[in-house]
């Protein structure tokens, strides 16, 4: 059996169609439709593919932002197609935009940017003090009695051996939330030591990304996705990478919401190595519904 690392590291492997087109699949962890990060490190990896045209003599360009839409929900029993237009490779930055498509509609569309390597002004804000990874307990597992509860695909989901440890500074029980200011930080980092290709890095922090963020903007009113009158879906995605990292290093994610209204959420991450060094940002908008009892009674049971 292969290891959930190596199969998501297939699952960022795309198969090129043509120079600019390329196909990934899907895989089911338990969301009712294909995760978010999924598509965000599929078309990264995507992009990264078409950078061939770069000056060879300055260097690698690397990514330092995506900005993204989730259009449609995605099937996880078929393929996505990327489709990347090489918008611009210009003396120092090279800019990509991606449409991944399936049964013939966009899903998402993104715009990445790509810069070769320059020295310039350096500064950051402090990582917040928190205690280091090795001094948190992992997350102990949900009991059997609490999964039965649950549809099939929320048990799947809750009960996997996902390719990424997580260890939250504050736990939150999602079956039963609590009232809380809207904040979070989790540590995290792959479960198994992968390469060092900086590209393969950026995609699986793209990949890891979109988990936590959406969930904090519902702590200030003690909801979350798995309650059955709870509907949750990103919108948007934006990421920067600041500095160079590894993704199987322990990171630490340091998430807010400013604001939720309108039946959305805007929740805001910053990423930092154990070092202290902020490696990365984020930003989502999402839409957040509570259903009442008539809404929850027609809605399919998910299992």
């Amino acid at each position: 059996m292969t290891s959930p690392v190596s199969e998501l590291i297939d699952l960022l492997s795309l198969e090129r169609l043509e120079n600019n087109l390329f196909r990934g699949q899907s895989r089911d962890i338990g969301t009712k439709y294909v995760f978010g990060g999924q598509v965000l490190g599929q078309a990264l990896s995507a992009a990264q593919a078409t950078l061939d045209s770069a000056d060879a003599d300055k260097g690698p360009r690397a990514a330092h932002s995506l900005h993204a839409y989730f259009l449609r929900a995605g099937d996880i029993e078929h393929p996505i197609v990327y489709d990347v237009d090489r918008t611009r490779d210009g003396g120092s930055f090279s800019v990509r935009r991606v449409t991944a498509i399936q049964h013939g509609k966009p899903i998402f569309v993104c715009a990445a940017s790509f810069q070769i390597v320059e020295p310039g002004p350096e500064h950051q804000i402090s990582m917040p003090e928190v205690p280091k990874p090795d001094d948190i307990e992992p997350t102990p597992p949900i009991s059997a009695e609490a999964l039965a509860k649950l549809p099939s695909k929320v048990q799947r989901w809750l009960n996997r051996m996902g390719p990424f440890e997580f260890r939250p500074i504050y736990p939150r029980d999602e079956l039963n939330p609590p009232k809380r200011p809207p904040f979070q930080q989790v540590w995290f980092k792959l479960s198994e030591t992968v390469g060092d290709a900086p590209e393969l890095h950026r995609a699986l922090l793209a990949y890891a990304s979109d988990f936590h963020l959406l969930g904090t903007t519902t702590f200030p009113h003690g909801i979350s996705y798995y309650q059955p009158n709870v509907q949750m879906a990103s919108l948007d995605h934006a990421l920067w990478f600041h500095r160079s990292f590894r993704a199987d290093d322990w990171l630490l994610y340091s998430i807010d919401s400013p604001s939720a209204q309108g039946a959305r959420g805007l929740a805001r991450g910053q990423i930092f190595d154990c070092a202290g060094r902020l490696v990365a940002s984020t930003t989502q908008e999402g839409m957040i519904r509570v259903l009442d009892a008539e809404h929850v009674a027609a809605k399919p049971s998910g299992g």
